[in-house]
Parts: C-alpha cells; structure tokens; sequence
C-alpha cells in the first residue's frame, strides 16, 4: 500500500498531489494490477482533508485507466505504465541520489537543486522534441 502525503506550500492543488503520488508509485512498481489504495476514509483520515479531494483524485485516476472502483470493495489499480525496470529504475535512482549529494555538498539549496534539475529536464525535452 503506497502512503500519501500533502505539501501544503507546493502549490499543487491536494486532488492532484494524491492523483500523481498513485501514478509515480504505479510507474516505479510500487502499485501493482490488483493492489488496493488506501480508502477514502483512511485517506481522510491519514491526510485531514475533504473526502471529495480524494474521490476526485481517484476518478481523475480511473479516467486514466490506471485504478477502477468497486463498489462497497475499494479503488484497486489495474493497469501499469510502461517504462523502465523495476531494476533499471533502482540503478537510475542511485544515479541520482549520488547526484543530490554532490549538489547538496556543493551547497545548492533545495530550490537550487530544483532549478538545475528542471533546466536540465527542459532542454533534454526540447531534444527528445526535435
């Protein structure tokens, strides 16, 4: 079961947040066809919010075809999004996170990280693009 949490400063409205946590924790293996989330209830329960923000994220989800709800059972995920492997993914994290610590010891802040990262992502877009 995939935990959910809220940033109150992201700017990002909670429905979404919720919507694109399930989607990354499909995408990375987390969630797999079959698995269930948490219910609205323990949702609200977990993150003190309106239970209407939940069911929004879920049906934005299930028009997504990545979770279907059952009726008196739950919101189950049933389908995956390609990608890497679960083990790709691992070898490309560590990448990663070996990346976050030199930016960190360079002294980069989080926003700063953030800058570069999103710079970079930009322009490798703009090359997959062209």
């Amino acid at each position: 079961m995939v935990t959910l949490r809220l940033s109150t400063t992201s700017g990002v409205s909670a429905y979404l947040q919720i919507a694109k946590q399930v989607r990354h924790a499909i995408q990375l293996g987390l969630l797999e066809p079959g698995d269930q989330l948490p219910t609205v209830k323990e949702a609200v329960a977990t993150l003190a919010i309106n239970p209407n923000t939940v069911l929004k994220a879920y049906q934005l989800l299930e028009h997504q075809g990545l979770v279907e709800g059952r009726q008196g059972q739950g919101t189950f995920v049933i389908a995956t999004i390609d990608g890497p492997s679960p083990l790709q993914q691992a070898s490309l994290r560590r990448g990663l996170d070996k990346w976050l610590r030199s930016a960190y010891a360079a002294g980069l802040d989080t926003e700063g990280i953030v800058a570069v990262f999103e710079t970079a992502l930009d322009a490798a877009d703009e090359e997959q693009i062209a």
